[in-house]
């Protein structure tokens, strides 16, 4: 078994890709960020009169990455819980890492049953993002749900 989800019930990909991709009982996400499924708008990101960004709240675009990978995971009969590996992508690592930990406990207080995660600083992302998740879970049983 091999087949793409996709859900509207996060943003689009910025690319041509699928949000995800279940092989077997594994699922692989595609990079997922803060962007808001509805608007495209990015989480926390304050512009100018001019459009340029000024300034951003990397804990909103926490908690809108993990939002949109929970809608992803729920896309494919999934859970937070159902995460076996995680890599992070920050764009200002020594800024946002402390502030974006804090976050990653409150999605997951016990740490014996958090997924493994890896983090890595990184100088940009496609669009105007300070992080995106790269996730894998272990589905328990089931077809996706969309």
């Amino acid at each position: 078994m091999n087949h793409s989800v996709h859900t509207d019930s996060a943003p689009r990909p910025v690319g041509h890709y699928p949000h995800a991709r279940r092989v077997g009982n594994l699922l692989f996400l595609s990079g997922i960020g803060p962007r808001d499924a509805a608007s495209n708008a990015v989480m926390g990101n304050v512009h100018d009169a001019d459009g340029h960004l000024i300034s951003y709240d990397i804990q909103s675009q926490a908690r809108a990455v993990f939002a949109n990978v929970r809608a992803v995971l729920q896309a494919s009969g999934a859970d937070l819980g159902d995460l076996v590996d995680v890599t992070v992508y920050l764009t200002n690592m020594a800024h946002d890492f402390a502030a974006y930990n804090a976050v990653w406990a409150e999605m997951f207080p016990d740490s014996e049953h958090a997924p493994c995660r890896t983090t890595l600083g990184i100088s940009a992302l496609p669009t105007p993002i300070a992080i995106e998740l790269k996730c894998i879970a272990v589905l328990k049983h089931g077809e996706p749900t969309e």
